[in-house]
């Protein structure tokens, strides 16, 4: 159990290190992380990281085309993470 919990610390560090580099790569005009990077780690469990990153960075909270597939990612893990706790006993 501490291994996972380590695991998803790292994850959710690196998710939220990535939208802040993003962030100053879109501002210096440079070549951006690409989108799928960015959703692979919401998706891995990198949720949270990258949720407190949009907010805090003000990144990627505009542009409706990511945030209705992070919202779809989350809802996705929620649904999955219920199924878990309340089926699989």
């Amino acid at each position: 159990m501490t291994f996972l919990f380590y695991l998803f610390l790292i994850i959710n560090a690196t998710a939220f290190i990535l939208i802040g580099y993003d962030k100053s790569l879109a501002k210096n005009q440079k070549r951006r992380i690409p989108e799928r990077t960015l959703l692979l780690f919401v998706l891995i469990g990198g949720t949270i990281g990258s949720g407190l990153a949009m907010q805090i960075f003000r990144h990627k909270t505009a542009k409706r085309s990511y945030l209705l597939k992070f919202w779809g990612i989350v809802i996705l893990q929620i649904a999955t993470g219920c199924y878990w706790f309340y089926f699989k006993k």
